[in-house]
């Protein structure tokens, strides 16, 4: 299902190369916060996430949460790391990135959605014309709507990581062909 697929599937945004978004033509970056960029409703970023963040800003690649969270969620973490939120996103819904990439003044097709969910953060990327790319969830959430999300998503991901989606760090990128 396209509607369902990454372009590729990282361990965590650390693993993604500036190089990798730049290549692209990418120009924004849509990013989720929960178990994307911290763990579920923590305030502390992942280690290494001030520096990617500093990397793609250095290399002239506008970035900012598109969270479905609620404000009080978002914006002390997004203030903390000096980036522009939208809250409330409505992710699967396309609204949330395409007024991101409005507010940082690139086309959908220039802009990556980062996230750790198919069904919201993949789905809504690819329903915005949007180039979604997967991170695995830093933690599992104990919910049960995550738990049964993250069981549908299983076979998804089985399939993609079999037909060689996965980023693996110490392999070649130039190897993997994405759409």
């Amino acid at each position: 299902m396209a509607l369902f697929r990454p372009h590729l599937i990282f361990n965590r945004i650390t693993d993604i190369p500036i190089d990798y978004l730049i290549n692209m033509g990418i120009k924004g970056v849509a990013l989720d916060a929960d178990n994307t960029l911290s763990t579920h409703h923590s305030q502390i970023p992942l280690d290494g996430v001030t520096d990617w963040l500093a990397a793609a800003r250095e290399n002239g690649i506008k970035v900012m949460i598109v969270s479905n969270a609620r404000a009080r969620r978002i914006v002390p973490f997004a203030q903390t790391l000096g980036l522009s939120y939208i809250s409330l996103a409505c992710k699967p819904l396309p609204i949330g990135f395409i007024r991101a990439a409005r507010a940082m003044g690139v086309r959908c097709g220039e802009v990556a959605a980062i996230g750790d969910q198919l069904f919201t953060d993949v789905m809504g990327a690819r329903l915005a014309g949007v180039k979604p790319l997967l991170v695995t969830p830093i933690k599992v959430e104990d919910g049960a709507s995550f738990r049964l999300r993250r069981r549908l998503e299983r076979p998804l991901i089985e399939k993609y990581e079999r037909i060689g989606l996965h980023f693996d760090l110490q392999s070649d990128l130039g190897g993997h062909h994405v759409s």
